[in-house]
């Protein structure tokens, strides 16, 4: 199971604490700390901690401090504006005596107002704040969050969001990002995390994509394996087994109009068995996000049409 506690980028290296081996990386593309010896997906939600400047003595640490958070694509402003923090107190941390604090609060008030000044930053202000919660619940990594918000904003941009709800879109930008990163989420895991169903989703994100013509490779049951037997908390073996699985699958033509998700759950079961650990068809429906009907019939199919030889149950 992928942890959800901060990793620090000193960590990298460590012992993993399935196989005891020292070979910990750090995917950045996926961000996700990985062992290379057993691929147990150590933790899937990083903290980035931003980049150092590199200074040699302290004249070129002082020229090159930094001053306000980055640029960003998820902010409306892109982070450029200013902010007066609610607590009434200065910059030393002195709280602000009571004949001035009427008018810090009129300050504040009006710099909410100018921030926010169109009904195009409104929009952006409100969906963007979507793209991040729901970013954040499904653990996805920085980069991706950009990619999203470059989305949205190019629907903003083209006039696409009239007519369609704005949650709708947001989600649908989302999906986009994820699988133009190839970082998979199913429509079904952002449906569960957005205000809006599966259905308008799926209709928002095929009229977004074919309006700004985004590339977006169609996703593979390779991409599932690692992330379900990760929590599932089944072996490297097994990982390595239901991709060659897949692969085998792919080469006769079984996987052709069969969802990726399913394919997967159904390979893994398949490896859990072969290897003897045993996971119920209830429990990697549940992971996989599929019923466990599709799980059986896609088993049934591997198994008959690949002459996969299961090892009998153990009296």
């Amino acid at each position: 199971m992928a942890k959800s506690t901060q990793f620090e980028e000193s960590d990298v290296g460590e012992c993993c604490p399935n196989c005891r081996a020292l070979d910990t990386v750090l995917d950045s593309r996926r961000g996700e700390v990985i062992c290379n010896n057993c691929g147990l997906v150590l933790n899937s939600r990083l903290i980035d901690p931003g980049a150092e400047w590199r200074a040699f003595d302290s004249d070129q640490r002082e020229k090159r401090t930094r001053v306000g958070a980055p640029m960003t694509l998820t902010i409306h402003d892109q982070g450029l504006s200013t902010i007066i923090d609610w607590k009434n107190r200065d910059y030393a941390g002195r709280e602000i005596p009571s004949r001035l604090r009427s008018q810090i609060y009129r300050l504040r008030r009006w710099q909410s107002r100018i921030r926010v000044s169109d009904a195009t930053e409104r929009n952006l202000t409100f969906a963007l704040s979507e793209l991040d919660r729901m970013s954040s619940v499904l653990g996805l990594p920085k980069n991706l969050r950009e990619s999203a918000a470059k989305i949205y904003r190019a629907a903003v941009s083209n006039h696409l969001i009239r007519g369609r709800s704005i949650e709708g879109v947001a989600a649908a930008s989302l999906y986009a990002a994820c699988r133009m990163c190839k970082i998979p989420r199913t429509l079904q895991e952002i449906s569960e995390n957005a205000r809006v169903d599966k259905k308008e989703i799926g209709r928002s994100y095929r009229f977004v994509a074919s309006k700004l013509n985004l590339s977006s490779n169609p996703t593979k049951a390779t991409d599932y394996v690692n992330r379900f037997v990760s929590e599932l908390k089944l072996s490297a073996r097994v990982a390595k087994k239901a991709g060659q699985i897949i692969t085998l699958a792919e080469k006769r033509g079984l996987t052709s109009g069969r969802g990726p998700t399913g394919v997967a759950a159904a390979a893994i079961y398949v490896a859990s068995i072969y290897y003897r650990e045993r996971r119920t068809q209830r429990d990697i429906a549940r992971v996989s996000q599929v019923t466990e009907v599709t799980v059986r019939n896609r088993f049934k199919e591997l198994v008959t049409k690949l002459n996969i030889a299961l090892p009998t149950k153990r009296k």
